[in-house]
């Protein structure tokens, strides 16, 4: 699977843990040596990072003898390092979403044919739920590929035969990811000679599947191991909880459009099911960064109906050094490119504020905040200050590394993480009259979103157990 939130190891996993450091490095030193022994004279450069760590994977399933590998596809599908296995047991789509637009297409139907790209002659696919015009690009995929595509059947049909199924993950759209598993480990299962799990319909090659639906394969009774697995399924960084006294940490690597909307519907049923207490004893902010060519302004008025007392902007960099943590370098980013990056987020979500003030009674317009401080154009765009009894209006704050942001916003109230420095180090009134409401403030509230670099430096500093 990718991208790693930590350790590069998360990658590849046997038995649902990551390879041991020593496996990694007998494996890693086994396929570089071979691969320098062997390149092209002529051509003599190494494969690239996620090429390496593909090629990797493959060869310690096979040295450790796994019975089954399941390879998450890394960009697209069709032109995929991934999508070198001739013929996998199965294949599966999850549902679409607009992303690596700049790779995969501009459209949902040009991502639904790289993804399609994944199918193979006789083997039977699973998709789930789609639009209309992407489904009947996968629909032609299958056809040109003859292999068998099916249509998941929603969970619920799978309760009809037992109790509601237990979710591990959190959020509606799980359930269509459920459902797919299940279709999936179906397929394994009778592979493997496992009967009662009811029959697929065989859809012969030549049958034109253009024009009409795609076959709805059948729900059936999961198994006892099934429905133990759905419960205690866990996948770090996606809709997670952190409880650390005060500050409730909500982390969630969504991206995307489809999947910030499926974040804040999480956000809100997980932190705030209640409305906001206007005393000020609970305090929200939202902790996000974007990366690669996303809109991020289509992302950030998504998450305005949360009211968020701050928005803290940051680079994926734990520490502004970053020569101790090499597993979340990112060699292809400067510091000063994602800075900026983070200064126009900061700017767009001020301006967003700007633009909803005048129709939305949580955020008055900042002509006086609250007799704290009058704002003037030279100082910039964090001198929208909320008054200290009433947070309401959201302050737009950017820090150069996740270490600093994440320090500001426990103001040392979460004991796993150091309290930021004393005096001078945030001198700008909308940081220092922060700490106070953060300080003060019987809940702190923190969703953490935008990127699974970001979530993934977010849980190296709040959880240490995991850089082990």
């Amino acid at each position: 699977s990718s991208p790693h939130l930590v350790q590069v190891r998360e990658r590849i996993r046997i038995n649902g843990q990551p390879i041991s450091k020593d496996l990694f490095n007998k494996y890693f030193w086994l396929v570089y040596n071979r691969l320098e022994e062997t390149k092209d004279p002529v051509h003599a450069s190494m494969p690239a990072y996620f090429r390496f760590l593909t090629i990797m994977a493959f060869h310690v399933f096979l040295q450790e003898k796994v019975d089954l590998a399941v390879v998450e596809v890394g960009i697209g599908g069709a032109y995929d390092c991934t999508n070198i296995i001739r013929a996998p047991v199965v294949c599966g789509v999850s549902a679409l979403g607009i992303d690596h637009t700049s790779i995969l297409g501009d459209t949902m139907e040009k991502i639904a044919w790289q993804k399609g790209g994944i199918f193979k002659p006789g083997v039977p696919a699973f998709t789930v739920a789609q639009p209309e015009r992407p489904l009947e690009v996968l629909r032609e995929r299958a056809q040109e590929r003859k292999c068998p595509l099916y249509l998941c059947p929603e969970l619920d049909e799978f309760e009809e035969s037992c109790q509601a199924l237990e979710l591990g993950l959190a959020g509606a759209h799980q359930r269509s990811n459920a459902a797919l598993a299940l279709q999936l480990a179906r397929t394994w299962l009778q592979r493997r000679g496992c009967q009662g799990l009811g029959e697929l319909k065989e859809v012969p090659p030549s049958t034109e599947l253009a024009g009409r639906p795609v076959p709805l394969a059948p729900a059936f009774h999961p198994t006892n191991a099934m429905i133990q697995g759905l419960r205690d399924t866990e996948w770090l960084g996606r809709t997670q909880v952190l409880s650390h006294g005060p500050v409730t940490w909500y982390l969630d690597g969504a991206h995307t459009t489809s999947s910030i909307q499926a974040c804040v519907r999480w956000f809100r049923q997980a932190a705030l099911n209640q409305d906001k207490l206007h005393d000020g004893s609970e305090v929200r902010v939202l902790l996000f960064n974007a990366t690669g060519d996303r809109d991020t302004a289509a992302l950030l008025k998504l998450l305005l109906p949360c009211h968020f007392d701050y928005a803290v902007f940051c680079p994926n960099f734990t520490e502004v050094s970053v020569a101790n943590n090499a597993d979340q370098q990112n060699f292809n980013v400067t510091l000063e490119n994602a800075l900026t990056r983070c200064l126009e987020n900061q700017q767009m979500w001020t301006q967003l504020l700007e633009e909803k003030g005048g129709q939305d009674p949580w955020l008055p317009a900042p002509l006086r905040v609250g007799g704290l401080l009058q704002p003037a154009p030279a100082r910039g765009s964090l001198l929208l200050v909320p008054p200290a009894p009433r947070p309401l209006n959201s302050s737009a704050l950017v820090f150069p590394c996740l270490a600093q942001a994440l320090r500001w916003v426990a103001q040392g109230r979460d004991p796993h993480l150091a309290a930021p420095a004393a005096s001078g180090a945030h001198p700008h009134p909308a940081a220092s009259s922060g700490a106070v409401l953060l300080r003060e403030a019987a809940a702190i509230r923190v969703l953490v979103t935008g990127s699974l670099h970001l979530v993934g430096g977010a849980l190296r500093l709040l959880d240490p157990a995991l850089s082990q």
